[in-house]
């Protein structure tokens, strides 16, 4: 796996020509530019029905993505501004900003992510939105560790490890829950569970249903 500096892997992953992995509030993440997302699924040797999720620094930077009325983004405001950054991942309707190689076979929808790990919002502040997912082969459990990840994709671009010691602040260390984020999508009038995993919405005011 080539380490780089932060710049270097930033640079690749804006190129669209590699794909890169960096640690996240949850697990590793395999990132590249959302037109390039194809990468992503011949490297996991992934179903292209499984969609793959758009991260990004910040919230605003992602709203561009999807598309809904007034009201429904003042709901998705709300959720964002109480969960996010953190490890929940919003299922909404997809702008046609939505590259058709993030989600071949369900682009009317697109799930939006930001997470809380200083080390992924340095890399996405220079990259932008990136498509994501976790870093591991389609349906094998998902790697842990950059030697893990170097030994299963060789040829992606990753951070020299006195690039992840500077990145990650002293006195609060960056810790990963190992465990994916959860999932909820829009249904028009309150929110389904897809995959439930770090964060509870509970139900009530969020008008969050038991999902699929």
């Amino acid at each position: 796996m080539p380490q780089v500096l932060l710049h270097e892997l930033a640079s690749q992953a804006r190129s669209g020509a590699h794909l890169v992995s960096f640690p996240t509030d949850t697990v590793p993440a395999l990132g590249a530019r959302p037109d390039r997302a194809a990468l992503i699924f011949a490297a996991k040797q992934r179903d292209l029905a499984k969609p793959l999720i758009l991260m990004a620094a910040t919230i605003a930077d992602l709203w561009t993505y999807v598309v809904g009325s007034p009201t429904e983004r003042q709901v998705w405001q709300q959720v964002a501004d109480r969960y996010l950054p953190g490890a929940l991942t919003l299922v909404l309707p997809a702008s046609d900003r939505v590259p058709p190689a993030m989600n071949p076979k369900q682009p009317t929808t697109i799930g939006v992510r930001v997470p809380n790990h200083p080390i992924a919002i340095a890399i996405l502040t220079q990259t932008g939105p990136l498509a994501t997912t976790s870093a591991n082969r389609s349906g094998e459990p998902a790697l842990q560790t950059m030697a893990e990840i170097e030994a299963t994709f060789p040829q992606v671009f990753t951070l020299l490890p006195s690039e992840l010691s500077a990145l990650s602040p002293v006195n609060s260390p960056a810790i990963a829950s190992g465990i994916p984020s959860t999932v909820i999508r829009w249904r028009g009038d309150g929110w389904d569970v897809l995959r439930q995993g770090v964060v509870d919405m509970g139900s009530g005011e969020w008008g969050v249903g038991s999902g699929e």
